[in-house]
């Protein structure tokens, strides 16, 4: 079957989770990612683009005219749906949803299954749609399969789904490692003094700007470096200190690069309703790449990594310190890299994959069978 995947996140802004796993589901299948709609166009129509590492990733962009309405919206999006089925040739399939929201108009399909893969509380972001936990109600209603990106998002949707399963974040160990071997400093790196205080992610209202700025003005003889786009927040709210380095937007390619030249990975996400679910892929990809890492008291990092002594847990600008210059003058690093090692022995994408798609299969399985089984009642 083929997998048609309705998401919030441009399949070109950050390479994460939906990027690991529909990558590895596309090895067996056609995957088309179908995009936001994009509000510059003269005709209403879509585009769709082969993703060039992966053949069988395709992007599909819709593009509508700027003054629709609401239902008009809906309305034409629905056909445009239905037309890229019939253009793909597109026969059995089943749909895969990061955005409740794009329900409004995919809810007149007819997939063989419908997974909903929840990675984060959206409703709990900054600007999210006022409409958005009423419909993600609905979505959950019609799923056969709800699949969580966390522990703790697992545990506040349990109830809301007879079969959810909990995925967190995982690791691309592979990629994240060649940070312990990597040697070449990229350029715009290479200058910033040790020691080096290093974040890469989105840059938004999860960060929390007040603790960044008191740690460079506690420290002035430490460096931050920040690595990522800005987005939903004002770029002038944030602190510009002369060791605070933005570097910007990075390739996911070259990020073991930059973490390599880091003496310390920090996740410095602030306290509040945006963050209380989140898992962030970032700390095992830390570790991977042999890192010390200090972050504050998010419940997904605090369990497992902060209760088995992988990560160092900070939540104020003194405590981060104190943390990260006990951790610049260990003298067990090769005993901490073990360790983690250790715990993400077996831990892989491939292995997340692997068990979504075992899920997946059994209950395909199981409503072939009911069919059936409806089939020989009725004759």
């Amino acid at each position: 079957m083929d997998l048609i995947c309705f998401t919030h996140l441009r399949w070109n802004f950050v390479f994460q989770r939906p990027q690991h796993l529909l990558t590895r589901f596309a090895r067996k299948r056609r995957v088309f990612y179908v995009e936001e709609p994009v509000f510059n166009a003269t005709q209403n129509d879509y585009t769709i683009q082969r993703v060039p590492d992966h053949p069988n990733v395709f992007i599909v962009v819709p593009h509508l005219k700027n003054d629709l309405q609401e239902f008009e919206r809906n309305l034409i999006l629905k056909s445009l749906i239905d037309l890229l089925i019939i253009n793909e040739n597109i026969g059995s399939y089943f749909t895969w949803y990061y955005s409740p929201m794009s329900l409004s108009w995919s809810d007149h399909l007819n997939p063989e299954m419908i997974v909903y893969d929840c990675m984060d509380e959206l409703s709990a972001f900054k600007f999210a749609p006022a409409d958005l936990k009423s419909i993600e109600k609905k979505l959950m209603c019609l799923a056969d399969v709800v699949f969580t990106g966390g522990r703790s998002l697992y545990e506040a949707k349990k109830s809301m789904h007879p079969s959810i399963f909990c995925f967190p974040s995982s690791i691309d160990k592979e990629h994240f490692s060649q940070a312990r071997t990597i040697s070449q400093e990229p350029e715009d790196q290479e200058e910033i003094p040790h020691p080096r205080l290093g974040f890469f992610g989105v840059i938004d209202e999860r960060l929390d700007i007040l603790l960044v700025n008191k740690l460079s003005v506690l420290r002035p003889d430490w460096h931050i470096v920040l690595i990522g786009p800005v987005v939903k927040i004002d770029p002038a709210t944030l602190p510009h200190r002369e060791n605070i380095h933005y570097l910007g937007a990075k390739d996911y390619k070259v990020l073991p690069a930059y973490l390599s030249g880091w003496d310390i990975a920090i996740l410095p996400f602030a306290k509040n309703e945006s963050t209380q679910f989140i898992s962030p892929t970032k700390t095992p990809e830390y570790m991977a790449g042999g890192k010390p890492v200090i972050s504050t008291s998010i419940a997904d990092v605090v369990n497992p990594y902060g209760i088995n002594g992988l990560v160092e847990i900070a939540d104020s600008a003194e405590e981060f310190i104190s943390a990260a210059e006990a951790l610049l003058t260990e003298d067990l690093i090769e005993k901490r890299i073990q360790k983690a090692d250790l715990f993400l022995a077996n831990i892989s994408w491939d292995q997340t994959y692997k068990e979504m798609a075992d899920v997946l299969d059994e209950i395909l399985k199981r409503k072939t069978i009911s069919v059936t089984l409806k089939k020989i009642q009725h004759v």
